[in-house]
């Protein structure tokens, strides 16, 4: 499975922050730090802190810091909301897709299963395990 630049740009910005318990960072700084662009990492920020996974201090001193503790924020979590609903395939899709082989496939249980499992595996971690 594909993460999209969203999703990984939102665990970059939280594992950059969780390696850096007590300072706070701009997003110019983080932009730089990883050679992408302020304005997309500017529209991930704002993301996290709806989320309530990032914080945003203001005025001198300011800048970005983790909403919660690392140990809180699970991984499976973040890529959950960051990515959406799981859509591996056409038949995945609301409407079913216009596939004429749906009524004898089975390649959707198969990747359901699959998708399962990979969030499974992402929910065993939080963002603190990432970062030790």
């Amino acid at each position: 499975m594909k993460l999209s630049s969203f999703t990984d740009y939102a665990l970059r910005v939280l594992i950059y922050l969780a390696a850096r318990p007590g300072r706070r960072a701009t997003i110019a700084e983080i932009a730089g730090s990883f050679e992408i662009s302020e304005h997309h990492l500017t529209k991930v920020v704002h993301f996290l802190g709806k989320s309530g996974w990032l914080a945003n201090v203001r005025g001198k001193g300011g800048g970005l810091e983790l909403g919660l503790a690392p140990e809180l924020i699970g991984v499976g979590a973040v890529v959950r909301l960051t990515e959406g609903e799981a859509l591996p395939a056409e038949c995945f899709s609301a409407e079913g897709g216009h596939c004429a082989i749906t009524p004898i496939c089975k390649l959707r249980d198969v990747l359901g299963e699959a998708v399962e499992a990979f969030y499974e595996a992402l929910d065993r971690y939080a963002l603190a395990d990432l970062t030790h």
